[in-house]
């Protein structure tokens, strides 16, 4: 018996086994609806009729059927399982319907070998590991391993004398002088506005300034500030960040002055 010769009488397709492998390659029959169970079961089926018819007997020995044509269909119906998987794959369909019957029996017979490999592999392994399960291993160098000698560079003692001497020397104090600040004292920029507005009734604060240092500028203000409270100037500003306007304020006579006068 020949598997392509097998007739099959499905939903979505009857006639040969090997008029449906060509189909399906070709794409002009969804392997989705093909029932491989089914031609399973047609093959059981006529394998069942000519031993039967055979030997003659309601008796049917499937030990004595045909094992090459047996051989033949396990091939293809897992090549149709493979194709059937693969549909799950959309970057495989490409490759798939590009492949002849007989290569695609030589690829999944080269996929099969590379799977037993693999089966083996990981029994040789698993028992392996049942052997040295009770074993445990002090991790290290090998003992017999020779020890690795590291030449070292010849040196001039008097280089490695002058490091030792520089590393114990104590270093240098760093010097903070140039953080620190220095204030001028507060009555000096006093006594320079009082001076000043004893010559003229007002003037613009920052054309006093010149060329002072900003603590120079802070102490300044505060010099300013000092001789608004006391009420000897007044202070305005047009806008904020205008020109800081001083003027001098004019003394009240005194009542006592007032009454001596009118006398």
């Amino acid at each position: 018996m020949r598997v392509s010769e097998l007739e099959l009488d499905l939903e979505a397709f009857e006639g040969p086994l090997d008029l449906l492998l060509t189909l399906v390659l070709k794409e002009e029959i969804d392997l989705v609806e093909i029932d491989v169970a089914g031609i399973v079961v047609a093959f059981i089926e006529s394998m069942l009729g000519r031993s039967g018819a055979e030997d003659g007997a309601g008796d049917c020995d499937l030990g004595e059927s045909d094992l090459e044509a047996c051989g033949e269909f396990l091939v293809l119906v897992s090549a149709l399982l493979e194709l059937k998987a693969r549909l799950l794959f959309d970057d495989e369909a490409a490759e798939l319907a590009e492949l002849e019957p007989e290569e695609a029996v030589e690829e999944l017979a080269r996929r099969l070998a590379a799977y037993r490999r693999m089966k083996e592999a990981a029994a040789w392994l698993t028992s392996r590991l049942e052997q040295e399960q009770d074993r445990f291993f002090r991790l290290g160098p090998a003992p017999l391993r020779p020890s690795i000698e590291r030449p070292i560079d010849p040196h001039d003692p008097a280089v490695l004398a002058a490091a030792m001497r520089a590393l114990a020397t104590p270093p240098k104090t760093v010097s903070l002088a140039h953080m620190s600040l220095r204030y001028p004292p507060l009555e000096q920029f006093v006594g320079r506005f009082r001076s000043l507005l004893a010559k003229r009734s007002r003037f613009d604060f920052e054309s006093e300034l010149g060329d002072l240092s900003r603590v120079e500028q802070a102490v300044a203000f505060l010099a300013l500030l000092e001789l608004g409270r006391l009420g000897e100037i007044a202070i305005s500003q047009a806008a904020p960040f205008a020109p800081i306007r001083v003027e001098r304020r004019t003394r009240e006579r005194s009542p006592a002055w007032k009454s001596a006068r009118s006398a």
